[in-house]
C-alpha cells in the first residue's frame, strides 16, 4: 500500500482483508468438514484417531486458505485503488504479458510453472496428505498399541518433514539455475520512468506553449 493513507483507507483496507479472511475460513471449512465427516463415517482409522488429531487435520487446511484468501484480497484492493495513472498502465501490461505468455505454454510447461508459483501450497498439501495416508496406514494395524502407533506416526512426521524440506531445496535450487540460465533481468522501473519522462515532457510543453500565448 502507498505510504500517505487515510483512516478511511485503512478501514477499507482492513474491511478487505477480513472479508479475505471469512471467505479463506469458510472455503477450508467447506472442504475440511465433509472430508472429516466422511473419513469418520468410512474409515475405522481415522475413528481410533484421537479428538485433538481430528482437529489438527482441520486446522491444517483451514489455515493456509485463510491465509492466502486474507493476502489476495489484500492484494486486489491495494491494486484497484492505489495503482493508478502510469502505475496502473505498468501493471495492467505486465497482466496482458504474462497472460500472452501463459497461453503460449504447453501443458505440461503450464503445470511446472503453476507448481512453481504455488509451491508452498502444493508442499504443505502434500506433507499433509503423506501424513493422512501414512496414519491410516499404522491405525489400521491391529498388532500395535496405541503408544506404538503414535511413536510411528511421529517418526513418518519426521520422514516425510525431511524429505518435504529437500524436494524444496531442490525445486529452490531448480528455479534459480533456470533463472540464472535466462538472465532475466526486470525492466519495469525504466518503463515507469520512461512514462513518466513522457507526462513532464508534455506537461512543460503545455506551459511553454501558455506562456507564449500570454506573452502575445
Amino acid at each position: 500500500m502507498k505510504v500517505n493513507v487515510t483512516q478511511e483507507e485503512l478501514e477499507a483496507f482492513d474491511r478487505a482483508t477480513i472479508r479475505g479472511s471469512i471467505e479463506g475460513i469458510a472455503g477450508g471449512l467447506a472442504i475440511s468438514l465433509p472430508a472429516s465427516f466422511a473419513a469418520q463415517r468410512y474409515w475405522p482409522a481415522y475413528r481410533a484417531l484421537p479428538l485433538p488429531l481430528k482437529a489438527l487435520g482441520v486446522i491444517l487446511i483451514v489455515g493456509p486458505t485463510w491465509a492466502i484468501q486474507t493476502e489476495r484480497r489484500g492484494v486486489e484492493f491495494d491494486e484497484e485503488h492505489n495503482w493508478k495513472g502510469a502505475g496502473r498502465q505498468l501493471l495492467d501490461s505486465a497482466k496482458a504479458r504474462e497472460a500472452s505468455e501463459w497461453g503460449g505454454l504447453s501443458s505440461s510447461e503450464k503445470f511446472s510453472k503453476w507448481v512453481a508459483r504455488h509451491q508452498y501450497q502444493v508442499i504443505l498439501g502434500s506433507w499433509a496428505t503423506s501424513m493422512a495416508v501414512a496414519g491410516t496406514i499404522i491405525m489400521r494395524d491391529r498388532h500395535q498399541s496405541n503408544s506404538q502407533k503414535i511413536v510411528q506416526a511421529r517418526m513418518w512426521a519426521q520422514g516425510l518433514t525431511i524429505g518435504i524440506l529437500i524436494a524444496t531445496g531442490i525445486a529452490t535450487h531448480s528455479q534459480r539455475a533456470e533463472a540464472a540460465k535466462h538472465n532475466t533481468v526486470d525492466h519495469s522501473w525504466r518503463e515507469l520512468l520512461e512514462v513518466l519522462a513522457f507526462v513532464f515532457h508534455s506537461i512543460v510543453r503545455l506551459v511553454i506553449k501558455y506562456g507564449n500565448s500570454n506573452s502575445n
